[in-house]
């Protein structure tokens, strides 16, 4: 991903969540905190959709629609802070495609966890790739800003 390709990608993200807006400096920063986390999915007349991720501390996601400032040293796993691909390339295995990169990545890195919040009902697609769900009642304040259906899910890559 470029710095000219959010435009693109802000585009993706309101068609595939619009119940969950991000404003562009939240995307611009974590291009520029973590450039290797960030990447589109071509579908061949520009941008399907996008895979955003970094690393994290701690089971407690950041907060949705917020920039980090910085990311957290040392840090403990990935947070997988979107996966959004339009239909079409949905149904060309683009989300599998982008979980194997992303777990290549943290393989590579050395960080054995990655997390989560589903939204929009895509618990099921996660689960189907490994994800489990994490009990934590304590969070629930923090998940309530993604929606009713949120839940935070982890998959441990030593595991796998």
């Amino acid at each position: 991903m470029a710095e000219d390709d959010l435009p693109a990608v802000l585009a993706v993200a309101e068609r595939v969540h619009p119940d969950f807006p991000e404003d562009e400096a939240v995307f611009a920063e974590r291009l520029a905190l973590y450039p290797a986390g960030c990447h589109v999915l071509a579908n061949g007349a520009g941008i399907g959709g996008y895979l955003i991720f970094h690393p994290w501390q701690g089971e407690a996601p950041p907060a949705l629609n917020t920039c980090l400032g910085a990311l957290p040293r040392p840090a403990s796993a990935y947070y997988l802070h979107d996966l959004a691909i339009l239909p079409g390339l949905r149904k060309a295995g683009a989300g599998g495609a982008a979980l194997s990169m992303l777990m290549a990545h943290a393989a590579r890195m050395g960080l054995g966890t990655v997390r989560l919040v589903a939204v929009g009902g895509s618990a099921p697609f996660w689960r189907r790739h490994g994800f489990l769900p994490v009990g934590t009642p304590e969070l629930a304040g923090k998940l309530a800003s993604y929606g009713a259906d949120a839940q935070l899910m982890a998959l441990s890559l030593e595991r796998r």
